[in-house]
């Protein structure tokens, strides 16, 4: 089994058991802790926080260890947040245990996933990133059906069992079988393969911040419009006319177009620049929002669709960019450090942008679309930047 494979089965794992969980569980959960599902969400927002808060230690020890410890002990955390979960019968418990959830999140998802594939690879993981990406993409295809199979014919309290019990004897042992690395510090050469150093960082070293500082504005746009998108939809489609059962079926559609959009990375843009590719994934969402305006509710299932792509190859340049400008020395306590407004905006994106849907029903999208551009022009004066090389 190969490490892309094993790699992308535990982050579906790992995804559909911390990410995709309070979906369908925070109704019963709720219920039986006296808290509103909106509770258990702020809970899941927390842990967030603390996911941004550990992922630029989890990086800088997957640069000096490699992914393997790193990955293995996320498992064990994991397990221990959902076992905890379980027990929860009031508020503090479910808040705890998610603190706990949010640093298995911070250690144990994609950006720790990246950081172990460049660890090993180098400036080759590209492929390899978009391969993991492609089967994690899965994530609510499995873990939504599953949680609520087990919800309903065994109670949620199981169900946090039964993804506890999968990390411990599946994600655990697929992590466990990742490749050794030597020890050495953050990225160090001689672990890399010895083409690793063929390319060398894309900006010249006195804008090295400036990238930084666009690529991370980059990412916190794209995890917030991800996660609003993902919070609200439904809400947005039928505030745009489309009716409530539809809007439903509409908004699935996201789903499968962000595996679609990997595929096309995967396939047909695998030799384009990743700056090219993002910029034209940046441009999806607003395109989408176009298309509402200038048609109404029947352009609805287009911009899902263009949603779903464009967020779904924007997913694969969250782990290719760092990589393509900066290279693959100290590549994981990098990520975790530009990543920590993402998660910080990906916390709060339901609340704020459910306020703006309160506020300007479908015209909240026109402050996402904005958002879009904004990354695009962030994008763009990068592309510059290396250009002047």
């Amino acid at each position: 089994m190969t490490t892309t494979v094993m790699l992308g089965v535990a982050q579906t794992l790992a995804w559909a058991s911390s990410y995709y969980l309070p979906a369908v569980l925070a109704d019963p959960m709720g219920r039986d802790t006296g808290m509103s599902s909106s509770g258990i969400f702020g809970a899941f927002s927390m842990a967030l926080l603390f996911a941004a808060g550990i992922g630029p230690w989890a990086g800088r020890a997957i640069d000096r260890f490699g992914g393997r410890p790193v990955l293995v002990l996320s498992n064990l955390v994991f397990a221990a947040g959902l076992a905890a979960m379980s027990q929860a019968s009031q508020p503090v418990h479910v808040f705890a245990a998610w603190a706990v959830m949010g640093l298995a999140m911070g250690s144990g998802l994609y950006e720790a996933a990246f950081a172990t594939l460049v660890r090993l690879h180098g400036q080759e993981a590209r492929r390899a990133i978009t391969g993991i990406t492609l089967l994690g993409g899965f994530a609510s295809t499995v873990g939504w059906p599953l949680s609520a199979y087990v919800e309903t014919t065994a109670g949620w309290r199981s169900a946090c069992l039964v993804w506890a019990g999968l990390h411990l004897f599946l994600g655990l042992p697929l992590n466990a079988m990742l490749p050794k690395v030597v020890r050495g510090d953050a990225g160090a050469a001689e672990t890399r393969p010895a083409h690793a150093d063929a390319h060398q960082p894309g900006v010249p070293v006195a804008r090295q911040r400036r990238a930084a500082l666009l690529m991370a504005c980059v990412f916190a746009i794209a995890w917030f419009n991800s996660t609003a998108m993902a919070a609200h939809l439904p809400k947005v489609l039928q505030a745009c006319g489309v009716a409530a059962a539809a809007a439903i079926g509409i908004a699935a559609l996201v789903g499968p177009a962000q595996v679609g959009g990997r595929l096309i990375e995967f396939t047909v843009l695998r030799h384009a620049h990743p700056l090219l590719s993002a910029r034209l994934a940046t441009l999806a969402h607003p395109l989408g929002v176009l298309l509402l305006v200038l048609l109404g509710g029947y352009a609805a299932p287009a911009f899902a669709v263009l949603h779903g792509l464009g967020n779904g190859i924007l997913t694969i340049a969250i782990g290719t960019l760092p990589l393509l400008v900066f290279g693959a020395q100290g590549y994981g306590q990098r990520q975790g450090l530009l990543m920590v407004p993402a998660r910080v905006v990906q916390a709060g994106a339901p609340f704020l942008f459910g306020l703006a849907v309160e506020q300007w029903g479908a015209g909240a999208l026109a402050f996402s679309a904005l958002l879009g551009v904004l990354a695009f022009g962030a994008l763009a004066v990068l592309a510059s930047d290396m250009r002047q090389e």
